[in-house]
């Protein structure tokens, strides 16, 4: 069989061999061992939530606080038993916050999902909320303050017919036109002495929550010309918490004794030592200033002090007397009714109500008739130089200069700046 190979021709003698040698090849070529199986067990994965299913929520029952109100029936209208409530009042505190409950005020009842009692949320204002949560069948309190964002904002104006109105063209709301006229109303008289041509201007500030107007805060400075005369006021914080309106040398803004006790009221009769009565028709003195007003307008205690009187007295009608220290004493006569608890020994604050205009005893139509006494003596009520209210003390009087000196530059800069005062 060699033979008959090596007798073929030189091609197919050489594809021999290959096929030879490849047979080979792949006899000998040593095999694959049997592979290594390796098993894993991995820990099971949690599995995604079902996005469908909700968890039961605590529930929110809002009431809008109306005249009326009280918090037994706020409780009725919730669906909360009176036993619950009486554990909220129980407590001193709690029941002292919840006992003026305002309307316009709001209060919230939160619940579980099985309906029992959360928690209560008075909120008494967008700035303070007092939170109640019932907790193993009690309360505990605790307040809930946001601070607002302050804007420091300018107004200014020029009086052509009144300070309302000059007030409102300078975009004020009619609160702070009031505001500016009790800062210098100890030394203005609003019904009296305003004059066309009489210019205002001041800073005061506007409070934000969330982007939301809540509204004014306080004037920070302010100047009033009335008559030629510049008055200027700043305000200004003791370290003991306590505001109020100084001169820039530091003189306090406020006198002891109001310069009228009846705001924006016009002189009818004034203080005189040979007026003729208008009912009696005799020459009698008139002892102080008679401002008429509409029947009802409030009046403020002139100052602090003490009652002496209130009661009907004569000529007088209903009248309050009020002694301030030891010169001096006021008096309020033809009142149409005395305010809530006045009353003789009672004291009273200055800007305090104490009663309203009205026209009993001998009165021709509604009107205050205004006495003001130094050592039991008549005097003008108008033109009287009253005491003023203490100045800044010696200690704060450095870090006020310093104060002052800012706040009047921020108001010539608006001044001066484009702010323009409206005409």
């Amino acid at each position: 069989m060699l033979q008959s190979i090596t007798q073929l021709p030189k091609v197919h003698r050489l594809s021999i061999g290959a096929l030879v040698l490849l047979s080979i090849f792949i006899i000998y070529w040593p095999q694959p061992t049997n592979p290594v199986q390796v098993s894993l067990v991995l820990p099971d994965l949690p599995q995604e939530p079902n996005v469908t299913e909700q968890r039961p929520v605590n529930s929110f029952t809002t009431f809008e606080i109306v005249l009326g109100d009280s918090l037994s029936t706020l409780f009725d209208k919730a669906l909360v038993s009176p036993q619950i409530m009486l554990k909220l009042i129980a407590d001193k505190q709690q029941k002292e916050l919840l006992k003026n409950i305002q309307p316009g005020e709001t209060m919230v009842f939160e619940k579980n999902p099985e309906g029992d009692l959360v928690g209560i949320n008075y909120i008494k204002s967008p700035l303070v909320t007092e939170r109640f949560d019932f907790v193993d069948g009690s309360f505990n309190h605790r307040t809930l303050e946001r601070t607002p964002e302050y804007r420091t904002r300018y107004a200014g104006g020029t009086i052509t017919s009144s300070l309302f109105l000059a007030g409102q063209q300078a975009g004020m709301s009619d609160a702070l036109t009031m505001e500016l006229a009790q800062i210098f109303g100890w030394d203005i008289d609003f019904a009296l002495d305003i004059r066309s041509g009489d210019s205002f201007s001041l800073i005061y500030q506007e409070k934000f929550l969330d982007g939301q107007f809540l509204g004014y805060g306080p004037i920070l400075a302010a100047k009033f010309t009335n008559n030629g005369t510049e008055y200027a006021a700043v305000r200004f914080t003791d370290e003991k918490g306590h505001s109020d309106f100084y001169s820039p040398d530091g003189r306090s803004m406020r006198k002891a004794f109001l310069r009228t006790p009846v705001e924006f009221a016009r002189i009818s009769s004034p203080f005189s030592l040979g007026r003729k009565h208008p009912i009696l028709n005799k020459i009698r003195n008139h002892k102080g200033t008679d401002y008429a007003a509409p029947s009802g307008t409030p009046i403020k205690a002139a100052g602090d002090g003490k009652i002496t009187f209130a009661g009907k007295k004569g000529g007088y009608g209903n009248v309050v007397v009020i002694q301030h220290g030891q010169r001096y004493s006021t008096y309020y006569a033809h009142m149409r009714a005395f305010a809530k608890s006045i009353r003789s020994g009672k004291m009273v604050k200055q800007g305090q109500i104490i009663g309203y205009v009205g026209m009993t005893g001998l009165a021709t139509g509604p009107h205050l008739h205004y006495e003001f006494r130094v050592n039991g003596v008549p005097v003008n009520p108008v033109t009287v130089e009253l005491p003023s209210a203490e100045p800044i003390k010696k200690d704060l009087k450095a870090a006020f200069e310093r104060h002052a000196t800012n706040m009047l530059g921020q108001l010539s800069s608006f001044e001066s700046n484009g702010f323009a005062k409206a005409d």
